[in-house]
């Protein structure tokens, strides 16, 4: 049994961890920082450089076994069995890296970066179910904010591979294959799951604004710093004060639970979450079917009927049970919005056409992120960090706004979450296309949108799982969704953007047919073809998409019809 922390103030200790946490889950996106050097040193080929990276987002994203273990072991066993993956997978590519050992076979490689980046699959899966748990009226918010430091992990990562590491791949490697893991063992004590919180407490919704601000001024600061140090030549005091200042910023979510310690507040009239929809270990243990009853009772309940309430839907489910037992009831299928099994919800239209919407959202996005120093160099951009800084910045602007917008108009307009995957399907049409056509200084403003619009898919994507299927199996629900990323870059990236950049080169060079040497490709050309049937893709995405969302408006129109989220009553299953 995962014993339940008390009290208001553990779920924000937990949720400032969190942010730690989620940024070190994001390590996958130093690919572009190293991948050069696994092109020089190792002699890759640009389809076997693309190959590999498609290693990475099977790695990132396969998190099957992880939602499994989330759901029946606490969140620390999930997170040490990450940084034991980290440890490993990082730790035999930096020894082909720094050739500490020489002619390392490539599936080693391979089989070693997909075990290192699926680290992140067990941290995030962690924290982001253990937060939606913690804050269950909340998700749209707590989803954006953790996706949203996940999306400046890049920028955090590209500091301290500039500044602390010298921009060397090899000694990245033995950061990442030794600090991550140091990082999540003295973490992983204060992300436990707590007593539910209320989510409709003004304080705590100052709360929430505060890591929004807090975010939002680190994100500034990286891209500034990011710029000025490509401009400009910093000394190295300034550079290392730099880093000392991102630091400080990353630790501005625990002022929360230090000012919940120095400035105690007295427990609301309305009390805690869990008095009021009654016990929350199905939000923690993911036992035990939600609270049958009808939407969250009003704080002018009195404990009374509250009381009586409870005893009388204890009996009709008891009456049920038996029922069903002796046959003269059949069990019903739950509906959207309550809690689905995976055998249940993966034979719902629904649920496919989330994935593939997803799947179009990140699987197109995240090629242009695997090949980013490439298709810089190809446009004539040698110094690709900026690029990197950009995207990493705009994909933080994504995450965190497409949690706080959608949350917005989902309690004020009942508009479905997935609207706003539909609106950035439609840009990242434009977007492919500003790519294609290589127009001098597209460049910058094609990949921060692209940023933009690839973080909007995650932070819509996690709570709209929660709500049409329920919390109690979300953690293989979501990872079962998130396959749709290396899917994506397996089809898009390794397939088609290698194969083509490879065979654009090989012309370059007057060759007629492909070598297991490494060419570099330049011009447009590189990656024009790619870009069309990127943008041709997000096209029926974009399709797909309407028809899901007008598909689960009126279970939207249920789940926030009093302008907050309200438990549904869910099925005995």
């Amino acid at each position: 049994m995962v014993a339940v922390k008390g009290g208001t103030r553990p779920p924000w200790v937990g949720l400032g961890a969190a942010v730690w946490i989620e940024i070190a889950s994001g390590n996958a996106y130093t690919f572009p920082l190293y991948s050069h050097s696994l092109k020089s040193v190792l002699g890759f080929n640009q389809h076997q450089l693309t190959m590999i990276g498609v290693a990475n987002d099977i790695g990132e994203n396969v998190g099957l076994l992880p939602g499994i273990v989330c759901d029946k072991f606490p969140p620390w066993v999930v997170l040490v069995i990450g940084a034991i993956a980290c440890f490993f997978g990082y730790g035999v590519l930096w020894l082909a890296v720094s050739r500490t050992v020489l002619t390392l076979p490539y599936w080693l490689l391979w089989l070693a970066l997909c075990v290192a980046a699926n680290s992140n699959a067990w941290f995030s899966t962690a924290v982001i179910v253990t937060n939606m748990r913690n804050f269950p009226l909340s998700r749209g918010t707590v989803a954006g904010i953790l996706k949203g430091y996940v999306g400046l992990s890049a920028a955090v990562f590209t500091e301290i591979y500039s500044v602390l590491l010298h921009s060397s791949s090899s000694n990245l490697l033995l950061f990442l294959a030794i600090g991550i893991p140091i990082l999540c063992f003295i973490m992983m004590y204060f992300v436990r799951p707590c007593t539910p919180a209320s989510g409709d407490d003004s304080v705590e919704r100052c709360h929430f604004l505060f890591i929004q601000a807090a975010s939002i001024v680190l994100g500034l600061y990286l891209l500034t710093t990011t710029i000025a140090a490509d401009v400009y030549s910093i000394s190295a005091p300034l550079s290392y004060t730099f880093v000392f200042i991102m630091i400080l910023l990353l630790m501005a979510p625990l002022a929360i639970p230090v000012k919940m310690t120095l400035n105690p507040m007295r427990t609301s009239k309305a009390g805690t979450l869990d008095q009021l929809i009654g016990s929350s270990n199905h939000l923690v243990q993911g036992e035990g079917n939600l609270d049958k009853t009808e939407p969250l009772l009003t704080p002018s309940s009195s404990a009374t009927k509250l009381g009586s309430f409870h005893e009388s839907d204890d009996a009709s489910e008891v009456a049920m049970l038996l029922a069903e037992g002796e046959g003269a009831v059949k069990k019903r299928r739950p509906k959207r919005g309550e809690d689905f099994k995976f055998s249940e919800a993966v034979i719902k239209a629904d649920f496919w056409l989330l994935f593939l919407v997803y799947f179009v959202g990140v699987g197109s996005g995240v090629t242009v992120l695997n090949n980013l120093a490439q298709i810089g160099i190809a446009q004539g951009v040698h110094e690709t960090k900026l690029l990197l800084s950009l995207f990493s910045f705009f994909n933080f602007v994504g995450r965190l706004g497409g949690g706080v917008v959608s949350e917005h108009f989902v309690r004020s307009r009942l508009i479905p979450r997935t609207v706003w995957m539909t609106f950035t399907q439609i840009i990242m049409i434009i977007i492919y296309l500003m790519f294609a056509s290589a127009i001098q200084g597209t460049l910058y403003v094609a990949t921060a949108l692209l940023g933009v619009c690839f973080g909007v898919q995650f932070s819509v994507m996690i709570p709209t799982v929660s709500e049409l299927f329920g919390l109690k199996h979300f953690g293989l629900l979501s990872n079962f969704m998130a396959l749709g990323n290396p899917i994506g870059a397996f089809l898009f990236s390794g397939l088609l953007a290698g194969y083509i950049y490879d065979n654009e080169a090989a012309k370059q060079h007057g060759l007629d047919r492909l070598i297991g040497s490494s060419l570099t490709c330049l011009g447009p050309n590189c990656f024009r073809l790619t870009f069309l049937v990127l943008a041709a893709v997000c096209g029926v995405g974009t399709i797909l998409s309407i028809v899901l969302t007008i598909r689960i408006k009126p279970v939207y129109q249920m789940l926030y019809s009093g302008g907050s989220f309200r438990l549904p009553q869910s099925s005995s299953h």
